[in-house]
């Protein structure tokens, strides 16, 4: 069966099979569709769907009811992540599961509401005080809309800690026909809990990369759930080793892991001298211009990276291996490409092609720029 639908209702079908069970937002374009769709379908389902007074208390609403036994998901646009900032330290602080969706649109501030952009990659990454690595994927099309926004809900329960799926108006808002047999369900984990029976230390964990197991508000054991700095019993604390000991199991759970969480198609050609790198919504023409160029006898790879954060070095390593130069594409000023220049070597050009004026990067820009046309 074939279907018309948009990267909008994909999210919240991948979502729904992803067995969440409540969303909390607040109208914001472009991610008021998320907010709609899961309004009329979650309850279908047994869920809560919320429509909170503010974005502030639509994510505080998402993390309590994690904590309570949910799975939880919300969406917003950049104004509101901004909004979100401390509640996002929080999950990260208490290791608190909860999915995230940035619908980008073009900022500074309330920005251009209904014009697309990819200007919140930097932002999701550093935007809480401390920081503290996070977890960021990229859908390119409605198909990685439903597939990514599942795998965002399994990341989220494995590493205990918030997982954000960046996309952007175009991404959301298009509609297109789809093969409905390609909504394939992508197991998520069930949450590793802790054993009713047995003694509990909420934050204990032997290696600074484990993972705790969640006791839920309200269960057999005494939960301590804080923002601020705390021992492996969730004691607030100011003990140097105890900072030391949280705060770098903080990092290293993901860090430790990036392999783990590295998600990026490669299409690398034998000898290719130029590799075009695109996420999101440029990941399309990238992937159309490389083919236009080896039309024309140009030795070119191609590289779309669906895991933003923690930045997927080795796969990017591989993919620049042999290469004199690479091109990013991306709908900001270069905030990705600065993660390219990190991992080049130095006899490696690394060009951007970059639009702010809220249009599309098109395969002919990429050419262009590139060298290419």
């Amino acid at each position: 069966m074939r279907e018309f639908i948009d990267g909008a209702e994909a999210i919240a079908r991948g979502a729904l099979d992803a067995g969440c069970t409540f969303f909390a937002g607040y109208p914001i374009t472009p991610a008021t569709p998320i907010l709609l769709h899961m309004i009329r379908e979650l309850p279908k389902v047994g869920g809560i769907a919320i429509q909170a007074e503010d974005e502030i208390a639509a994510l505080g609403f998402c993390l309590g009811a994690a904590m309570a036994g949910a799975r939880a998901f919300t969406a917003t646009s950049g104004p509101g992540i901004a909004l979100y900032s401390e509640h996002i330290g929080l999950a990260i602080m208490a290791e608190v599961p909860v999915v995230i969706v940035d619908v980008q649109r073009m900022g500074p501030s309330t920005g251009g509401a209904t014009t697309t952009a990819q200007g919140d990659i930097q932002f999701l990454r550093w935007g809480t005080s401390g920081g503290y690595p996070v977890i960021v994927l990229a859908p390119t099309d409605v198909y990685d809309c439903y597939r990514l926004t599942q795998r965002a809900f399994d990341l989220a329960e494995r590493f205990r800690a918030p997982v954000f799926l960046a996309t952007d108006k175009d991404t959301g808002a298009t509609r297109a026909t789809v093969e409905s047999a390609r909504f394939e369900r992508v197991p998520v984990r069930a949450r590793r809990l802790a054993d009713p029976a047995g003694p509990f230390v909420p934050y204990g964990v032997e290696r600074l990369d484990d993972v705790p197991p969640l006791a839920h508000l309200g269960g057999p054991h005494l939960v301590r759930l804080t923002s601020s700095s705390h021992d492996e019993r969730g004691y607030l604390t100011k003990a140097p080793p105890d900072l030391d000991r949280l705060n770098r199991h903080l990092a290293a759970k993901i860090e430790q892991h990036q392999d783990e969480i590295a998600l990026v198609e490669a299409d690398l050609q034998p000898g290719a001298e130029t590799l075009l790198i695109g996420y999101g919504i440029t990941a399309r023409p990238v992937q159309e211009a490389a083919r236009a160029a080896r039309a024309k006898g140009e030795r070119v790879s191609a590289l779309v990276v669906r895991s933003l954060w923690p930045v997927p070095e080795d796969a990017i390593r591989a993919a620049l291996t042999g290469v004199r130069r690479a091109i990013v594409a991306e709908l900001n000023l270069g905030q990705y490409r600065r993660e390219i220049e990190r991992l080049a070597r130095d006899d490696q050009e690394v060009i951007g092609v970059h639009r702010v004026d809220g249009t599309l990067i098109g395969a002919e820009d990429i050419l262009a720029e590139g060298g290419l046309a």
